[in-house]
């Protein structure tokens, strides 16, 4: 048996944005079928100025794959003093029969665009129908990649945006709007962008609340990415109060995502959680109820998502002859 690699720019050209919301879809569904074994996942971090360097392991029953990523991001100096990016993601995928090493890819890509299309997954199935306006609170990658995959389901008339890097702002809105065409009307404050979401998203590495419960308008949907980690934060825990609360997982939020913030300061219970999204998409709880309600959804990230997206990428090139194969096992 012999491992394939595969290389980011291979990775590129094997999957696309439609895809990957179809296999964020399948990972939840499946984590809510007894499908999944995804042990706790574990963080490392590291000192400064170095960052956190995370592990994600997951074993897909249905496609016996087991995979196991892992990420690292928020090293400053990489790009000056090692001559790589600041962020990086390797992807390793197992054969579930025979426990071997069947590949090897680039994973940088596919956190971002399986990120992404988590977001575009919660507002299918709970942002109001007639959502059309978007607030970004953070601009880089992420809240890129966000667009990107929101922008596969509906259709966007406007986002208003805020970063409180007025250069990474301004490129943004360059992006963006030649990207997709859509009007980026960069915010004078957190504020003033929150109050004219329908759908909010927030993808920065946030330490305290930046979005105040009273600038949040009914109906809203937030799709909160930032928190993965105890001691990051982004909404005010007030917000959880009255609104509907769907995760990625309970077990993953309830101990590091941003759900935590409320449970810790005894503003919800953990029996206030709505449910899991993969609840949701069987049918088996209700999404949005009311034109009114406040909607968020937390995301930590689950190696389930990377499992379903990496092995449609290996099977894509399989199929595709894509990638280079080794000799990794001798008899």
């Amino acid at each position: 048996m012999k491992t394939l690699l595969l290389k980011k720019d291979e990775v590129r050209r094997l999957i696309g944005m439609p895809e990957v919301i179809g296999a964020v879809e399948e990972a939840y569904k499946a984590f809510n079928s007894d499908q999944v074994e995804q042990p706790d996942y574990i963080g490392i971090d590291l000192p400064s100025p170095r960052g956190e360097i995370d592990f994600k392991l997951g074993y897909y029953k249905a496609n016996e794959v087991i995979s196991m990523k892992a990420s690292s991001g928020g090293f400053v100096d990489n790009p000056t003093a090692h001559g790589v990016p600041n962020g990086m993601a390797t992807i390793f995928l197992f054969d579930g029969r025979s426990g071997a090493l069947i590949c090897v890819m680039d994973g940088s890509l596919i956190l971002g665009l399986r990120t992404g299309a988590s977001g575009a997954v919660s507002v299918k199935a709970l942002a109001r129908k007639n959502a059309s306006t978007i607030a970004s609170i953070g601009t880089g990658n992420q809240a890129r990649m966000q667009i990107r995959a929101i922008n596969e389901i509906m259709k966007i008339e406007e986002i208003h945006a805020w970063d409180r890097h007025p250069d990474t702002l301004a490129k943004y809105k360059t992006d963006i709007e030649s990207e997709f065409g859509i009007p980026v009307i960069v915010a004078n404050s957190k504020k003033e962008a929150v109050e004219q979401a329908d759908i909010l998203i927030t993808t920065t590495r946030g330490k305290g609340s930046l979005v105040e419960a009273d600038w949040v308008k009914p109906g809203t949907h937030i799709v909160a990415i930032g928190t993965d980690q105890r001691g990051k934060q982004e909404l005010d825990p007030e917000i959880f109060r009255n609104a509907k609360v769907v995760v990625d997982s309970i077990a993953q939020c309830a101990e590091k995502g941003e759900t935590w913030h409320p449970l810790n300061k005894n503003i919800i219970t953990r029996n206030a959680i709505h449910g899991e999204i993969g609840e949701i998409l069987l049918g088996r709880k209700p999404g949005r109820e009311r034109d009114d309600e406040i909607t968020i959804f937390d995301s930590t990230g689950m190696a389930i998502q990377d499992n379903t997206t990496a092995g449609k990428i290996y099977q894509n090139a399989i199929a595709n002859n894509v990638g280079t194969f080794f000799q990794f096992f001798e008899e």
